[in-house]
């Protein structure tokens, strides 16, 4: 099984007969060794942090799940109660794992698709130790502490989120230079990809400043939840899924040398997705003193987004035509495969649960939680798996161990299904019993069996994400790292891997 980009090596491409033509504008991705200069160090360092601090958000969420059947578990400190450790579980993951994981693989994907390198290497190490230790470390510091905000997924606290702001905006500032100055000095066709990076980076700040500061300090009430609503689904649809989908859309046409299937399907997912995602977030709130036509439009805009999805998975998946093997003979290809098919699924799994009979079953129970890991964890986590193995080879000079990366996706694979099918039996299980007005002891007693298999499930993930990291560390060395670092291009990389 090869881990090496077919673009890497000469040699590898036997395993399958690969086309190599030009690029064609807007479809295809630009070669990417004719890029600009990539910080291969700063991207190696986001990635490594983002792993070590995705087993810290991990454990966590560890801990959270043993509560439930355990609630005794790590005694009565108060650093250690359900709900501090419940909201550093959930911030972790977004903050600490998957910014990190989405930065490394923008810094690696923008001077191939704009040809200019980043704004500046050194504000993107002032960067990562200050997104890393004042936000991150910051952040759950505080929230042990005690010093929470009560906003669904903005538990850090305001002077935590003023940092927030700071580092998006000069993350932004970083990844939209190249753009701007492409724009001026070529005014090149724009790859499909880079549009979801520019969304992600536009409209992020934007989002997180309406939902995390306002509905705190200036619209409680029925109106915050409206606004706050907007950041709790933005930041899966207007962040999360526009990187993940930057990778899928970088990847699949890296892996094979053909181009994009569809791009008037491109355009058409792009801007489903641009349009009706930011209306989903009421969602939330059926039932609520919201008004009903706020919470239709949500219902409705919900069911068209699941439409956007299956025209934006088609494309991917079909942009593998002919190259269905490499599927299996590709490990980073195989992970974004996978990513793809959780996020179809979630995706027609949220505009079923959007509506207003099947909220009524299965609102506040455990089949939500279900939906949110296989969006976080199934689509997003192993998309960014999937980007970090195809990337390594070229920043690093190394092959991720294949047997230890083989071994994280089966593990991972098998253990996040499994959580899934439990907690939605689980959540089943409590709908049923609420519904038959049964007393809410009952629904705890039987939920226990399948909170026990959830944790147990959850340490067999976090076994796969340790085998991941350890097939990273276990690398075979193919050249030496300070040759690729001061490489004035990633041409010159390309030789110095085949070198080693």
């Amino acid at each position: 099984m090869s881990l090496i980009s077919r673009r890497v090596t000469d040699e590898d491409a036997a395993d399958e007969e690969v086309p190599r033509s030009e690029p064609v504008p807007g479809t295809d991705l630009p070669h990417e060794y004719h890029a600009a200069p990539v910080p291969a160090t700063l991207i190696r360092a986001h990635v490594m942090a983002g792993l070590g601090l995705l087993l810290v958000a991990v454990a966590f969420g560890l801990a959270t799940s043993w509560k439930f059947h355990d609630p005794e578990f790590l005694g009565d400190q108060e650093w250690a109660t359900w709900g501090r450790v419940r909201a550093n579980h959930v911030q972790g993951i977004l903050l600490a794992w998957l910014v990190n994981g989405f930065m490394a693989f923008a810094y690696f994907a923008v001077p191939t698709l704009t040809n200019r390198p980043i704004l500046s290497e050194r504000l993107g190490w002032m960067m990562f130790w200050f997104w890393n230790i004042a936000v991150v470390l910051g952040g759950w510091t505080m929230v042990s502490i005690g010093l929470m905000q009560s906003v669904e997924w903005g538990e850090f606290p305001v002077v935590i989120d003023t940092f927030i702001v700071i580092g998006f905006l000069a993350f932004a500032a970083q990844l939209l230079t190249p753009y701007i100055r492409e724009r001026r000095e070529a005014r090149t066709s724009m790859y499909v990809a880079s549009w979801y990076l520019l969304l992600a980076m536009t409209f992020t700040p934007i989002a997180f400043v309406i939902g995390q500061f306002i509905p705190e300090y200036f619209a409680p009430g029925a109106s915050g939840a409206i606004l706050s609503g907007l950041w709790i689904h933005d930041a899966v649809g207007m962040f999360t899924t526009p990187l993940a989908l930057l990778i899928a859309y970088y990847v699949i046409p890296a892996a094979t040398g053909r181009p994009i299937f569809s791009h008037f399907m491109s355009l058409i997912g792009f801007w489903g997705l641009v349009y009706f995602y930011p209306l989903n977030g009421i969602h939330h709130y059926t039932f609520s003193p919201i008004p009903m036509h706020a919470q239709t439009i949500a219902i409705a805009a919900s069911v068209a987004m699941g439409l956007t999805v299956v025209i934006v998975v088609t494309n991917l998946y079909a942009s593998l035509r002919g190259s269905a093997r490499m599927v299996v003979t590709y490990l980073p290809l195989r992970f974004v495969w996978v990513s793809l098919l959780f996020y179809i699924l979630v995706s027609l799994q949220g505009a079923y649960q959007a509506g207003m009979p099947v909220q009524e079953v299965i609102h506040f129970t455990d089949w939500v939680i279900a939906h949110s890991h296989m969006a976080m964890a199934g689509f997003a986590t192993f998309m960014v798996f999937g980007g970090i193995l195809h990337l390594w080879p070229m920043v690093s000079g190394r092959i991720p161990d294949p047997r230890l990366a083989r071994w994280s996706f089966w593990v991972a694979t098998i253990a996040l299904t499994g959580m899934i099918i439990d907690l939605t039996i689980v959540g089943l299980q409590q709908a049923s019993l609420w519904l038959n007005g049964s007393p809410w002891i009952d629904s705890v007693t039987a939920s226990m069996p399948g909170w026990i298999t959830r944790s147990v499930s959850g340490l067999a993930l976090t076994i796969g994400f340790v085998l991941f990291i350890m097939a990273l560390t276990k690398a075979t060395p193919r050249a030496d790292l300070d040759v690729l670092d001061k490489a004035v291009d990633v041409e010159t990389a390309r030789e110095a891997v085949r070198r080693g």
